[in-house]
């Protein structure tokens, strides 16, 4: 992915959409345009070259040794296929091709042992977890995370022994590894920040559930689009291959007008998480706009058929959402009590929210509270979590 950024973004800065914005849109709007174009019409032409593949793999002539071959090939294709779609800025993430190559590594193993459904069940947990761990330097999150996604269908009789210990070896091996090899330096850094009180938990409350009102609406749209593309190439003859570049394309008017949409690693959750002790009226209403635009774009790339997964956009948007309502219940309340801090700076509003959105985007609230305590190894962010 980093190699690919660097190239098509080249002469771009690290802190890459914070300089987009920062530059007249007649010197930019031709990359920021047509790079995600790029990405989607290479992803379109792997998904044809996906299903000649699955072609092959069901007929009946193919021979068991080649079946086996082609069937290899998929994961590491779609590997490919996410890395084009996260380094040409698509408004996805990497974290979830990350589980599924650690889930397609995990069942290509269990398929070379003699293994009942259970076990491989297992197998295929313990590679999620691993995804996770290396993704976000979170071994005890990668865990929760096999757990609620992979482990749910197994009765804990049915259960093969060891499989705890298999996903916690496998999650802190690939934590080990990821920093061994990627450095040390989280996924973003948290800021400092303040919870004020008890009689702050409310508002908690409500941020919740806005932030679940938002993943509701995040969830729905993704479906829409999705059922979108599938009726257009079904009643229009779209062929399959454009409809990622049409994604991308999509992606790219909105990043036009709001560059934060675009996939930049964490930098982008980063600038949100370091607006400031306080938010200015116009800057409240900007990431109001941003998370809308997030919203929209994340669930047009996905619909279309790039590949990646919904983790980082759900970050970046309830981190955004977060640090609005932060930012919000401040100034109410100094209108009320003026020259009173009342609340939590907004920082605290937007980790919070990231946890909340993504525990709902993705079904995941034990490890969404867990990867936030990781990240910021800070006990007191428990309760509000909760």
């Amino acid at each position: 992915v980093h190699v690919i950024h660097e190239w098509a973004w080249a002469g771009t800065p690290n802190e890459g959409t914070a300089w987009l914005r920062s530059q007249k849109l007649a010197d930019t709007w031709h990359r920021i345009l047509l790079i995600p174009v790029a990405g989607g019409v290479i992803v379109g032409m792997m998904h044809g070259l996906l299903e000649v593949l699955s072609q092959i793999r069901q007929s009946s002539s193919s021979q068991q040794q080649g079946f086996d071959l082609v069937a290899g090939v998929f994961p590491t294709i779609k590997a490919i296929q996410a890395a084009v779609t996260l380094g040409t800025g698509c408004s996805l993430g990497p974290e979830g091709p990350s589980v599924d190559i650690g889930k397609s590594c995990a069942n290509g193993f269990s398929l070379t042992m003699e293994n009942n459904r259970e076990r491989r069940i297992a197998l295929v947990a313990a590679g999620a977890a691993s995804g996770i761990s290396s993704g976000f330097n979170a071994a005890v999150a990668g865990c929760f995370f096999a757990i609620e996604t992979v482990l749910r269908p197994l009765r804990a009789e049915n259960s093969p022994p060891f499989t705890t210990a298999m996903i916690i070896l496998a999650s802190v091996i690939s934590s080990t590894v990821s920093s061994a090899l990627l450095g040390t330096e989280p996924a973003f850094t948290v800021p400092s920040y303040d919870l004020k009180s008890a009689a702050e938990l409310p508002l908690y409350l409500i941020l919740g559930m806005l932030c679940g009102i938002v993943s509701v609406v995040f969830t729905r749209l993704v479906s829409w689009f999705t059922k979108a593309f599938e009726f257009i190439k079904e009643k229009c003859g779209l062929p399959a291959v454009i409809c990622p570049a049409l994604g991308g394309l999509g992606a790219g008017m909105i990043a036009l007008k709001y560059p934060g949409i675009l996939y930049w690693g964490f930098t982008n959750v980063n600038e949100i998480l370091h607006t400031g002790k306080t938010l200015s009226a116009p800057g409240i209403w900007l990431l109001t706009q941003l998370a809308a635009a997030k919203v929209v774009a994340t669930a047009l790339c996905k619909g279309s058929g790039l590949v990646g997964g919904l983790y980082a956009p759900s970050l970046m948007t309830g981190a955004a959402v977060g640090a609005v309502f932060g930012g919000s219940a401040a100034k109410l309340t100094n209108s009320v009590i003026p020259g009173i801090a009342a609340v939590a700076q907004p920082q605290a509003y937007a980790l919070v929210g990231m946890a909340a959105t993504l525990a709902s985007v993705c079904s995941v609230p034990l490890t969404s509270v867990l990867l936030l305590f990781e990240l910021t190894k800070d006990y007191r962010i428990l309760l509000p979590l909760m």
